[in-house]
Formats: C-alpha cells, sequence, structure tokens
C-alpha cells in the first residue's frame, strides 16, 4: 500500500490583507493531488470553495469572501491529506463607503438614496441628499486605526445618514486637529442651514395669506347673512350665492395658478427627464461610444461597456431602456461580424488571432471562433504550397515570369530570420561535369539553381513560418489560454477544453494534410515516379529536362532535414512527421544512385584526360584519377550516408543494397573498358597533341617519346603496369573507402572487379606476348637452315650461328622495352617469351629425323647457349622445352666433344658478355602466366 500523505500546510498568502471578494494566491505544501482532491478552503473562517481554482500541489487561487471575523488562519482540507494547518494569516478590511462625488475606480449602483433616520425615500435631487461637508469646514482625516474606533464606539457608525450616527466618532475621524474658533464656526453653519429650512416653509406660507384672508372674508360675509334672516328661503339664497362664489374662486385660482402650475410641472417635467438622462447616461451614450470605440479600434473598452450595460440593463422593462439597449446589441452584432472577419483574414499574427478569439469570446459569439480560425489557417497554409508550385511551374515553363504572386506578401518570407540551407551548400560543389560552384551567396544564385530546387526551399520555408504559429494556435486553444478571466468565470473555457478533447483528431488529420502536401509536392518535383497517376496532375507539372545533379540533391536533403527539425523542436508528434522521414529516406537513396551514375559518366571521360605520361613504376595517372573520382563521390555522399537522428540507414532495404552493389561494379567496369580502349585505340586515334616525358623517368624512356607516339605495344605495357597497379592496390582502397561509408556487399564488388581486371589483364598481356614473341619464335625454323643447312651434312661447329644471336637481341630488345616501362613487368613477359622461344626450339630439334656428330654437337652448343643465357628466366614449362631439345639429340661420347662444346659456350658468353648483361641483372620473383 502507498504511504499517506501529508495534511495541507498554508505556508504563504498574497496579498495578506483586502477586503472582501480580492484575489489572492495561496502557497504550501501538499495542497492537493488535483482539483477533485480540494474538498476544503476557509479564509478568517468563510468557505472559499467556490472561488477556488487548483493551480498545483503548491498553489491555489481564490477569492476572500464576506467573513465574519477581521483575522484568521487559511486552512485547506483535500482527501488524500484532511485538514491542514497554517503558518500564515489574513487580515480582512472592511470597504469605505463612497459617496456620489468620491472618485472611485469601480462601478458605482446608481440607486434611489434611502434615509436611514427618517425610513422614508426622499424627492429631492440625489444631489442634495448627502452634503460632503455638513460643518462647512475642512476636512483634516486624523490618523486613529480605525480598529480603535469601533472598539471605542460599539455598535455606533460616522456615516451621518445612518441610524447610529455618532457625532463624537465623525468629529474624531474628521475634525480630531480642528481649533475651537473652527468648531464654533460649524456651529454657525448648522444653525444657518436650519434656519434656511424654517424660512423656506414661512415663506410659503406668507405667499398664500391673501388667499386665505379672501376665504376667510367670504366666510365670514356668509355666517352673518345667516344670522339675519333665519328663514330657509334665505339659506336657499345663500346656499347658492355661497357655491357661486366657491366656482368663482376656483376659476379665478385656476386662472392665477394655471400658469405658474403649467410651468412647475414642465420644469418638473423637465427636472426629471435631466435627472433620468443624467442618471442613464451611460445607456443613452453607449450606441454612439461603441461606433467611436470600433473605429478607433478600442476593443476592450467597447467589451467593458457592453458588459456594464448588460448587467444593469439585460432584463429591463423599462421601454426606452430596452429600445436603447436593442441598438447596443445591434452595434455588439456588427461588431461581432467584424471580429470574426479580421479573424478569419489571412495573413494575421498570432498575437492579433488570439486577441480576436478572446474579444469574440467575451462578446459571447455565436459557434466556436478559435476552430473556425484553425480551420480558415489550415486551408490558407494549404492554398499558399499550392500557389508556391504553380507560380514556379510556369516560371520554369517560361510563362508568366513577371508573376505578382512571386512577389505577394503571402509568398513573401524572406523576412524569416532562419537560416537558408542553400549557404550549407559546398562552393566546390560540381554543378555540372566540370563547373563549379561560385563561392558565397549572391542574388544570381536563384538564376543558377534549377527551379525544382528553388521551389522546395521556398516551400520549406513557407510550412516551417507559417506551421508554428499554427500549431501553438491549437495548444493555446487546447489548454484554455485563448479566454479572458471573464470566459474563465463563465464557463467558456471549460466547454472549450471539450471542445478541442473532440476535435483532436479532426486537428490531427489537418497537420498530417498539411505534411502529406509537403511531401507530395517536393517528391512531384523531385521523384514524380514515386506519385501515383492521380496526384501527378496536383502535386506534378515540372518539365524534367535532365535530373538533378547528385549535389543539389545533397543540398535538397539538408533543406528537407532543417525543416524537419524545426518541425520537431515544436514537439509535433512524431507519427506526424514520419512522413517527412520516410521522403528524406527516398531523397538519400535516389542522391546516391544519381551520384554513382554520374560517377560512371565522369570515370568514363577518365579515357580522354590520359597524357601517358609514365612514373619510375611504369604508371599514369589514371589510376590515381579513378580513384579520386570514387573518393570524391564518396565524399559527396558523406552526409547524405550519414543518419541523423530519427532517420532509418539509406542501406536498410534490400533492393537498395543490390542497386548499389551494381552501379558500384558498374563503375570499376566502365574504368575497365577505359583502359581497355586506351590500350586497343589505333595509333592513328591517339592524341599525342599533350604527350611529354616525366622528369622523373629514365632518360633511355625519352628516346619513346622523340616523335611525340607511341606504339600499341608500349600503350599495351602501360596498360599492364596500371592494371597490375589497380589490382594491388587501387581496388583495395577503393574497397576500404566503401566499407568505410557504410556500402553493403564490398565483397562482391571487390571479387567481381577483379575477375573483370584480372581478365583484362590476361587478355592485354596474350596480345602483348602475340606482338613479341612469334616475331621471334617465327625466325628460329628460317634461321636454322638457312644455307641450306643440314644437320646430317655439317662442318664442325666453330660457335653459335647469327640466327641464335639475332633471336637474342631480339629478346634483348623486348627486354628493354618492358624495362623502360615498368621493371615490374619484366620478369613476366621474359618468362613467356623464353618459354614460347624453347617450345620452339624443342619442337623444331624434335623434327629432325636424325643429327651427324657435328649437326649434334652444332644443336647442342645452341640450344646450351640459348638456356644459359636467358637462365634467369627460366620456368618449369622452359626448363621442360630445353630438356625435350636435348634430349632429342645424340647423346656426346667423348672428351673431346664435351671439352669442346664448353670452349665454344664460353668464346659465345665472352663475345656477347655486353649483350647478356640485361639477363644478369637482380630481377623480382617469377611471376606465372
Amino acid at each position: 500500500m502507498s504511504r499517506a500523505r501529508q495534511p495541507p500546510l498554508v505556508t504563504g498568502i498574497s496579498p495578506n490583507e483586502g477586503i472582501s471578494w480580492t484575489k489572492v494566491t495561496i502557497r504550501g505544501e501538499n495542497l492537493g493531488t488535483g482539483p477533485t482532491d480540494l474538498i476544503g478552503l476557509t479564509i478568517c473562517g468563510h468557505n472559499c470553495l467556490l472561488t477556488a481554482e487548483w493551480m498545483s500541489a503548491s498553489k491555489i487561487v481564490c477569492r476572500v469572501g464576506q467573513a465574519k471575523n477581521d483575522k484568521g488562519d487559511i486552512i485547506v482540507t483535500t482527501k488524500s491529506g484532511g485538514k491542514g494547518t497554517s503558518t500564515v494569516s489574513f487580515k480582512l478590511l472592511k470597504p469605505e463607503k463612497i459617496g456620489i462625488l468620491d472618485q472611485s475606480a469601480v462601478w458605482v449602483d446608481e440607486m434611489n438614496y434611502y434615509d436611514m433616520r427618517t425610513d422614508r425615500n426622499k424627492g429631492i435631487p440625489p444631489l442634495s441628499l448627502r452634503p460632503a461637508n455638513p460643518l462647512g469646514i475642512e476636512i483634516d482625516k486624523g490618523r486613529f486605526p480605525q480598529k480603535d474606533l469601533e472598539a471605542l464606539f460599539p455598535g455606533m457608525s460616522a456615516d451621518f445618514t445612518s441610524e447610529n450616527f455618532s457625532a463624537a466618532w465623525y468629529l474624531i475621524e474628521n475634525h480630531s486637529t480642528t481649533s475651537f474658533d473652527q468648531l464654533k464656526t460649524a456651529v454657525v453653519n448648522l444653525k444657518k442651514q436650519a434656519n434656511k429650512k424654517n424660512e423656506g416653509s414661512l415663506a410659503y406660507v406668507k405667499g398664500g395669506l391673501s388667499t386665505f384672508f379672501e376665504a376667510q372674508d367670504a366666510l365670514s360675509a356668509i355666517h352673518q347673512k345667516l344670522e339675519a334672516d333665519g328663514t330657509e328661503k334665505v339659506e336657499g339664497s345663500m346656499t347658492q350665492k355661497l357655491e357661486n362664489v366657491l366656482n368663482r374662486a376656483s376659476t379665478t385660482a385656476d386662472t392665477l395658478f394655471q400658469e405658474v402650475l403649467g410651468r412647475k410641472d414642465k420644469a418638473d417635467s423637465t427636472r426629471n427627464a435631466l435627472n433620468v438622462l443624467q442618471r442613464f447616461k451611460f445607456l443613452f451614450n453607449l450606441p454612439l461610444n461603441i461606433e467611436r470605440n470600433i473605429q478607433k479600434g478600442d476593443y476592450d473598452v467597447v467589451i467593458n461597456d457592453y458588459e456594464k450595460a448588460k448587467s444593469l440593463f439585460g432584463k429591463t422593462e423599462v421601454q426606452v431602456f430596452k429600445k436603447y439597449y436593442a441598438e447596443v446589441e445591434t452595434r455588439i452584432e456588427a461588431l461581432r461580424e467584424l471580429l470574426l472577419d479580421k479573424l478569419l483574414e489571412t495573413p494575421s499574427t498570432l498575437h492579433d488571432q488570439k486577441r480576436y478569439i478572446r474579444y469574440l469570446s467575451d462578446l459571447h459569439a455565436p459557434g466556436d471562433p478559435a476552430w473556425q480560425c484553425i480551420g480558415a489557417q489550415h486551408q490558407w497554409i494549404l492554398q499558399l504550397m499550392h500557389n508556391c508550385k504553380e507560380t514556379y511551374v510556369k516560371e520554369q515553363k517560361g510563362k508568366d515570369i513577371c508573376n505578382p504572386l512571386l512577389h505577394s506578401p503571402m509568398l513573401d518570407l524572406d523576412g524569416d530570420v532562419r537560416p537558408s540551407p542553400i549557404g550549407h551548400l559546398s562552393q566546390t560543389a560540381s554543378l555540372k561535369r566540370g563547373s563549379s560552384f561560385q563561392s558565397g551567396r549572391d542574388d544570381a544564385w536563384r538564376y543558377k539553381a534549377p527551379q525544382q530546387v528553388v521551389f522546395v526551399e521556398k516551400l520549406t520555408k513557407l510550412v516551417v513560418s507559417q506551421l508554428p504559429n499554427f500549431w501553438k494556435l491549437w495548444i493555446s486553444y487546447v489548454n484554455g489560454s485563448l479566454f479572458s478571466e471573464t470566459a474563465e468565470k463563465s464557463g467558456q473555457m471549460e466547454r472549450s477544453k471539450k471542445n478541442a478533447r473532440q476535435r483532436q483528431n479532426d486537428f490531427k488529420k489537418m497537420i498530417q494534410e498539411v505534411m502529406h502536401s509537403l511531401v507530395k509536392l517536393i517528391r512531384g518535383a523531385l521523384l514524380p515516379f514515386s506519385l501515383r497517376e492521380g496526384e501527378s496532375r496536383q502535386y506534378g507539372g515540372w518539365e524534367m529536362k535532365s535530373e538533378l545533379s547528385g549535389p543539389w540533391l545533397t543540398h535538397v536533403i539538408q533543406t528537407v532535414r532543417l525543416s524537419s527539425e524545426s518541425l520537431t523542436a515544436l514537439e509535433i508528434p512524431n507519427d506526424m512527421l514520419q512522413i517527412i522521414q520516410d521522403l528524406i529516406l527516398d531523397l538519400r537513396v535516389r542522391c546516391i544512385l544519381v551520384t554513382l551514375q554520374h560517377t560512371a559518366e565522369d570515370i568514363k571521360r577518365l579515357a580522354e584526360k590520359e597524357d601517358w605520361v609514365v612514373d619510375n613504376e611504369g604508371l599514369t595517372s589514371l589510376p590515381a584519377q579513378f580513384e579520386q573520382c570514387i573518393l570524391h563521390s564518396l565524399q559527396a555522399l558523406k552526409t547524405v550516408l550519414d543518419c541523423k537522428p530519427g532517420e532509418a540507414s539509406v542501406f536498410q532495404q534490400q533492393r537498395t543494397q543490390e542497386d548499389v552493389c551494381q552501379l558500384s561494379i558498374g563503375i570499376m567496369q566502365v574504368f575497365i573498358d577505359c583502359l581497355e580502349q586506351l590500350s586497343t585505340k589505333p595509333d592513328g586515334n591517339i592524341d599525342t597533341a599533350h604527350l611529354s616525358v616525366d622528369v622523373s623517368s629514365p632518360d633511355l624512356f625519352g628516346s619513346l617519346h622523340e616523335d611525340s607516339s607511341l606504339s600499341s605495344e608500349q600503350r599495351l605495357l602501360i596498360a599492364l603496369s596500371n592494371c597490375r597497379y589497380l589490382e594491388r592496390h587501387t581496388f583495395l582502397n577503393i574497397a576500404e573507402h566503401f566499407e568505410k561509408h557504410g556500402f553493403q556487399g564490398v565483397e562482391k564488388i571487390t571479387q567481381v572487379s577483379m575477375e573483370c581486371l584480372k581478365e583484362l589483364d590476361q587478355r592485354l598481356f596474350e596480345m602483348y606476348i602475340e606482338f613479341k614473341a612469334d616475331p621471334i619464335v617465327g625466325s628460329l625454323e628460317p634461321g636454322i637452315y638457312a644455307g641450306y643447312f643440314d644437320w646430317k651434312d655439317c662442318l664442325a661447329p666453330a660457335g653459335v650461328r647469327n640466327y641464335l644471336k639475332e633471336a637474342l637481341v631480339n629478346i634483348i630488345a623486348v627486354h628493354a622495352e618492358v624495362f623502360t616501362i615498368s621493371k615490374e613487368l619484366v620478369p613476366r613477359v621474359m618468362s613467356r617469351v623464353v618459354e614460347a622461344v624453347s617450345e620452339e626450339l624443342s619442337r623444331l630439334m624434335q623434327c629432325v629425323s636424325s643429327f651427324s656428330r657435328n649437326g649434334a654437337l652444332q644443336a647442342r652448343l645452341e640450344i646450351c647457349a640459348l638456356r644459359d643465357a636467358v637462365a634467369i628466366y627460366l620456368t618449369p614449362e622452359s626448363h621442360s622445352s630445353f630438356k625435350q631439345a636435348l634430349e632429342a639429340l645424340p647423346q656426346l661420347s667423348s672428351g673431346t666433344d664435351k671439352k669442346l662444346l664448353e670452349e665454344l659456350l664460353n668464346k659465345f658468353k665472352s663475345s656477347m658478355h655486353l649483350q647478356l648483361t640485361c639477363f644478369q641483372a637482380s630481377s623480382s620473383a617469377m611471376m606465372k602466366t
């Protein structure tokens, strides 16, 4: 079971004193876990729970009620902690009574004054009811505490209109420092005021004395007549005369006082009308004031006046009030329509939208203005996005270049301080093969960048500048911060929160629609093949003359990434932004494929840059250019291959792995084909205008360029040297770069590339051997049998014949040519040449039917001389061929023949020592064909 919570503890209240209905903030500890947990709140013994608003476990806001005690504790009671305690107290002050001539910051209800001393209503103007200074002398408020005065005069009051009026309290409070002479003057003033009242009554009596006297005389005459006659006839006559006199008196009085009474009635009527106008001038002037304040934009003043009029005259039964109040309602209805139009007007700032929503809420506008504003903003953002697309599509097609939409406020977002991703594009990034991006960003970049790139830049900037306010408006709508305190009291905030909870799915669909439109518009500009058939017309329409290059796609990816980061910072749920991540993934994959395709095209053009300048290792610049080209492409793809937070690996899909692997193999194959094309191009097609000699090359190679041309054999040797370097270094380095950048299937790429390279190397090698070995082999048989030489009938051998020497010289020439290009190729080439010569010599010996003694000795001498001369390049195959050739000869039977053979061999070696020196140099290990 969970541990019980501690009881609430109040440690602070602000303010700590005030009159009834003062708004206070209570702070403390364990003040509840939520609004439902708060079950009790008393201040100075008065229950304030109805006005309490629970903010957090340490804060409560409420209003102080009409408490009985002037000072008391603040007690909070919760379900979880029970009744709490307080370390502070609140002092309740009594409000001062406000006279009708006193200034006040609050509204004082105008009501008929009731005289509590006489217990009757006065039929005189209100201004004469409460004289501000009844003593007629200067008032000097004393500094006596109110509490002390209340204790000194219990149950009494300093208000002279009160039944419990205390003159002593009044004098202490208002004239504590007044001198005695001034007090005597005050007594005189009071007596004068009393005499004025008495004189007013006496004057009224004096004004009617003549009337009283006439009535008295008439009554006396009537009485005397009655006494003198004493008869009924006289009584009848006198009665008739009395009636006539009274009638004449009444007529005379009416005639005399009709004008006076008429003026009095008119004056009373006018006075009453003026009193009504004065008292209710607020209502009568309100329609005109509303119009003036609306024109000035003082909507707060209008709303406050309307609330005041509604509370005073909303339920009145007086016809004139009803008429004027109906006019007020008409003006307010027009104001509601005006504010709603301004709210739905676009573009507008978030501040204005919140302000208009609060005004409409305070005016109790029908419907839900906040939701209407959200819907209008949603439609406006979508319209902006499509207008942006249409503008750039028309500009791309050359139509309506000066379209005013380009400079419309809807699309003019250059004032946005968000950094532009275009600045991240490298200054050296290749826009077209052979050209580079100019340093810096100037006004001309729009004319250099493709329209699709400028469109994506503008579109994302538009969304990132508009969507934050749209999202913040929704958040304010959800948490109720759009509404004023008046709406909070009326329960409108709670209704709004309830509506927001019910419309969460609708708003989610709005955000998703904006995200889908953004993504599809970008796809229509850059990846039109990814759209469905029905979506191409709405989101596409671009003229795709050529696909964007890798650097521009990289820039677009950076732009979309920055936009995604900006939207993520708004705390928009990730599921709504997933579609943007999918777009980024597709753009990254497309960028890699396009970059590799363009890399293959660049590598194909490397053949045009081959200068045939060979370094000390027999290499041209072609392998290095090939490696640099691939490395540059991989470096350009580094930002694309790297995964930002929330992004998936670009190689997560099997199809992408296969496509990248095939394109990488294709790049290798293109370069291998380039090598083959260069090595097999006819002499007439070789561009020799730019050929030059490397100063680090041996002087012997300078003779190759004296005529500024290369033979086919030399190009084959250079190509073989390049192939050898590619196999041992370049391809391995490229494989390492592929692995470093996360490429999949690197082993397959390397294996297939190596196989293709080895096949090319073997073909070129066989071609070179065919060029060099066949002439030497073909010259052996004619040389052997020159001069009708016959092995059966020949003279004693005197030395090695010339055909063999010529063959050796030809072999030496091959050695020199290979050595000039690449020392590393000498053993491989020479071994194959020796194999071909030895094989041919063995065949020729085996074809001889018989040898004479001298013929056998001559043949053995030449075979041994050739074998010993090229001994350093013998292979098992050539050893076998020489052995088979010697076995075809008769064995030497005498020592004399052996001695002669040895002498002739030494003589041959001595005579051709200089020529055979090249075969005595140190060499690397033999290479098998």
